[in-house]
């Protein structure tokens, strides 16, 4: 086994040199090397028994830390603009390595909440050019990925939704105002952006899916194994409608309409989504119910028209959204104007998408013109986005697209981080989702406002669980998000606490509560 006395190629990565002297030149480096091997020669000599294997192990193993960190900082300077927080805090960096005998190649990979993230290549590009101006960098290797798709849900989901990340409702209480042309356009921008995409035509007795989309195979099949439906699929798009189910419209009254729909969501092979766009029916009835208490609807797209008549009608479904605590963020207004002799005309008046933004708060207004390859396009079985994707329709459903990831993004990361546990300070620390304020909760008093049938009397309202039969010193186990509106607690003795976001903002906060001590 060699010494580091007579080992004269050992070379330090340049990383630990920046520590000990600062930024070097190139070709400086060597010279500092030098120095640094002289002594690390003299200490060895002296003791006579460090072995050169493992002061070179532990130097280069400093050194790869080291330049590690330097990355790290250097990405941190790349901001998500949709979060508001550096990439690295964010946890998109991924498989960091740094080449080990020349220290001068970095490799990583950035793994992005959904593969139609609109500023993909602005991240890859910043990452490159920022890693790449660290003096000691030679070559960066950038790799790209998404997340997994999985819902943000601790509940138990049927089978065929675990897999999906996102699931988007397209809904007017107003019939005939466009949700299917909006919907099946909207999942087809999101799966030109790079995303896995379904669509589930929830219109039992009118389905528009078979007629707006062009399957080869237009008749859903059964898994014989596991008994489930084998969606049928157009241009990368998985589709599931009753269209398909070979009965054409329904006749049926409305539990069995509720129980077909069910049926159809949740016995499907989905597989891996990103999104599931749901093309929803009109009205507010028992189908919207069953899809808001199956499904757990990230968020909902409103489509309306310029006529007063639906702003009524569709303000009823926006109520509904916001009681199921469905958010809503964006608003379509279709056959908004058309063009012609060089003016713009608005055959149905207008106001009508203004209204619904300025009376509910919605973010994000887009407007649709009258086109007669819109509505061609829904007849003979090929989207607009896909016949043409470089025009005017395409470019207003490529901004709806972009506005849907980013918001979708949004609400995961707040639902995701809306409630957790401090273990250093021992307390709940709540953010309520689209709420700027944060406050903190003492766990024995969250376990003791449980209102379910285990702690309180259905009947009689009275308290079962006792103040002292809950330890003051109790700690969670763990908290998950149960889609937008509550988090599921478990508690030591094996309880699962549902907790509604409006029941934690009620509950007795704890105020000054100290900082860790620093270690």
């Amino acid at each position: 086994m060699q010494s580091l006395y007579s080992a004269p190629s050992f070379r330090l990565p340049i990383p630990i040199l920046r520590s000990i002297y600062g930024t070097l030149p190139r070709e400086n480096a060597f010279c500092h090397q030098t120095c640094i091997r002289a002594n690390l020669q003299s200490v060895n000599l002296n003791s006579g028994r460090v072995r050169a294997t493992s002061a070179s192990a532990d130097a280069s193993t400093m050194s790869i830390e080291m330049a590690k960190r330097d990355v790290l900082v250097a990405l941190s300077q790349i901001i998500d603009p949709d979060f508001g927080t550096d990439i690295v805090s964010c946890g998109f960096v991924k498989d960091l390595e740094i080449n080990g005998t020349t220290g001068e190649e970095v490799s990583f990979r950035l793994e992005l909440t959904t593969p139609a993230c609109p500023i993909k290549d602005m991240f890859e590009e910043k990452a490159n050019e920022v890693v790449a101006a660290l003096p000691w960098v030679k070559k960066v290797n950038v790799t790209m990925s998404a997340q997994p798709a999985k819902p943000v849900f601790a509940g138990e989901l049927p089978k065929g939704l675990q897999k999906i990340s996102n699931i988007i409702a397209v809904s007017s209480c107003k019939g005939g105002v466009g949700k299917s042309t909006v919907a099946v356009n909207l999942a087809y921008t999101l799966a030109g952006m790079g995303a896995r995409v379904g669509i589930f035509d929830a219109d039992v007795f009118g389905p528009s899916l078979p007629t707006m989309v062009s399957p080869e195979n237009r008749i859903l099949e059964m898994n014989p194994e596991t008994r489930s439906i084998l969606p049928t699929e157009y241009l990368g798009v998985k589709l599931v409608s009753f269209g398909f189910a070979g009965q054409g419209r329904a006749i049926m009254r409305g539990p069995m309409v509720s129980g077909v729909v069910n049926q159809l969501l949740t016995t499907a092979e989905w597989g891996e989504l990103d999104y599931l766009v749901i093309d929803m029916p009109p009205g507010t009835g028992d189908i919207h119910l069953t899809l808001c208490q199956v499904a757990p609807l990230t968020a909902a797209v409103i489509v309306t028209t310029p006529q007063k008549l639906s702003f009524i009608d569709v303000a009823k479904g926006v109520r509904m959204f916001s009681k199921l605590k469905v958010p809503c963020i964006a608003v379509v207004e279709n056959m908004c104007y058309f063009d012609a002799d060089g003016k713009r005309y608005f055959p149905f008046g207008e106001g009508s998408g203004t209204q619904v933004v300025q009376q509910f708060g919605i973010p994000h207004l887009f407007d649709l013109p009258i086109r007669p390859t819109l509505s061609a396009s829904g007849d003979d079985g090929m989207p607009e986005v896909a016949r043409d994707p470089q025009g005017e329709v395409a470019k207003t459903f490529q901004d709806l697209g972009v506005c849907v990831v980013q918001q979708c993004a949004k609400i995961r990361q707040q639902v995701s981080t809306a409630v957790s546990y401090d273990r250093l300070r021992k307390v709940i620390r709540v953010k309520v989702p689209d709420s700027d304020e944060e406050f903190f909760l003492h766990p024995a008093t969250v376990r003791r406002n449980d209102r379910s049938a285990q702690s309180v009397d259905e009947w009689t309202g009275e308290q079962k669980i006792q103040y002292g039969d809950v330890p003051e010193d109790i700690e969670p186990e763990e908290i998950r998000a149960m889609g937008n509106y509550a988090v599921s607690i478990t508690w030591p003795d094996g309880f699962s606490q549902i907790a509604p976001y409006d029941q934690l903002e009620m509950i007795e906060r704890l105020v000054d509560v100290p900082l860790p001590a620093s270690a």
